[in-house]
């Protein structure tokens, strides 16, 4: 596979407001869809196509789970989950809506709840495109959605609850006393979510291009399992023919990929470069955009571009990873990070090269780690934060 090759001795925040497309306004497509859905939510007709190919089966999901059943709430239900969304149940502000902490006494489950605004366009469809999408598509590195409400004329989404939160608040600014994850943990966790992009992009036909993919949306369960969340921007992939899907310009500013920005045409590429900034972010302890920096550090990419061209690698490792990893794996890892960050989305891999070079690197580290534990200690890693409660989980919702 093109990003995978031998270890052994071989080659040494909320979201922010959708970034502006330099396509002028009347050439920007938003492809619109005339159907009719089980979900009572007023003016369908005015979300995006993948309704109705959801709707009607046209996506594919070659694994036997693929049906699954979600739950409608009333709003009553809800209400009394979140002790009418109450303060101290607050988790977090996300760009469509705020997420409350909240307890279903009929099925004695821990759940996060997001009451989207009910002002505006765009949070009507990001809530019909995730209740769809997550209605539809399962697996393990995915959050699981539990239920929706649509009465008293709400847009409300019931996820499962994820209690270690979000992977941004591993990685940029750790509270006092919190260590920051170790080697192994933030590969662990970067392999899960490349699982769960794998999945969208090569086991669903045509596949599911998440189109938001940063650190905020990767959640975290127990033992620092990641799921990904927030498939409200998520558009289907081109089928046929077509080499793209032309659409309106959103995401998250420092993860949008160049040709994305520059000509709204979007791929599952387009999720490769997010998924390759992501890498970066986990590996540099960096944001993928900090206003605090000076002018020429502020987007991450551009600055850690001139130390992966020179291979200045300690440059760009995090402190905190100092000393952890076989030198092997952090050259191959940065080498995925470098292709996945191509300017050119043709020289990008796939995730299916993605995740098979995540693993090499992962079962590297841990036969290395076996191999200690036989013959002497090992170095410690870091084990869960029983006090983190997840008080994030709503912050890239």
């Amino acid at each position: 596979m093109g990003s995978c090759f031998s270890l052994e001795g071989g080659r040494s925040e909320s979201i922010v407001p959708a970034q502006r497309s330099q396509i002028p306004e009347d050439e920007q497509v938003e492809p619109t869809v005339t159907s009719e859905l089980a979900i009572p939510v007023p003016e369908v007709a005015e979300s995006v196509v993948m309704l109705e190919a959801l709707r009607t089966g046209f996506i594919t999901d070659q694994r036997p789970e693929r049906h699954i059943r979600v739950r409608s709430f009333t709003y009553d239900e809800v209400c009394a989950a979140t002790h009418g969304f109450e303060v101290d149940r607050f988790l977090g502000q996300g760009g469509f809506g705020q997420v409350y902490r909240g307890f279903l006494e009929s099925t004695n489950q821990e759940v996060a709840i997001k009451r989207l605004d009910l002002q505006g366009q765009q949070g009507h469809r990001e809530f019909v495109t995730e209740v769809l999408i997550l209605s539809n598509v399962h697996h393990p590195n995915l959050v699981k959605l539990v239920g929706h409400c649509t009465s008293h004329d709400q847009r409300i989404l019931v996820y499962e609850y994820m209690p270690l939160g979000s992977l941004n608040s591993h990685i940029h600014d750790l509270p006092p006393g919190q260590q920051p994850l170790d080697w192994s943990t933030r590969i662990k966790i970067l392999l899960g979510a490349a699982k769960g992009l794998e999945h969208l992009h090569h086991n669903l036909n045509p596949p599911v291009i998440n189109r938001d993919v940063k650190c905020a949306n990767i959640l975290l369960g127990a033992g620092y399992h990641p799921k990904l969340s927030d498939f409200g921007l998520a558009k289907l992939g081109p089928t046929g023919d077509n080499t793209h899907v032309s659409t309106r310009v959103m995401g998250t500013p420092g993860y949008c990929a160049p040709e994305y920005l520059m000509t709204g045409k979007l791929t599952v590429k387009t999720d490769i470069y997010s998924f390759g900034v992501v890498m970066l972010e986990v590996l540099t302890g960096r944001m993928a955009r900090d206003e605090r920096l000076p002018e020429s550090e502020r987007n991450l990419v551009a600055w850690a571009l001139n130390f992966l061209r020179r291979r200045e690698l300690d440059n760009l490792l995090d402190p905190a990873l100092r000393g952890q990893c076989p030198q092997a794996c952090l050259e191959h890892a940065f080498f995925v990070v470098s292709r996945c960050i191509s300017e050119s989305p043709n020289t990008r891999p796939s995730m299916r090269d993605v995740v098979a070079s995540l693993t090499v690197i992962s079962e590297f580290r841990n036969r290395n780690t076996r191999r200690l534990e036989r013959g002497g200690r090992s170095t410690p890693t870091r084990t869960p934060d029983r006090n983190h409660r997840g008080d994030d989980q709503g912050e890239g919702s």
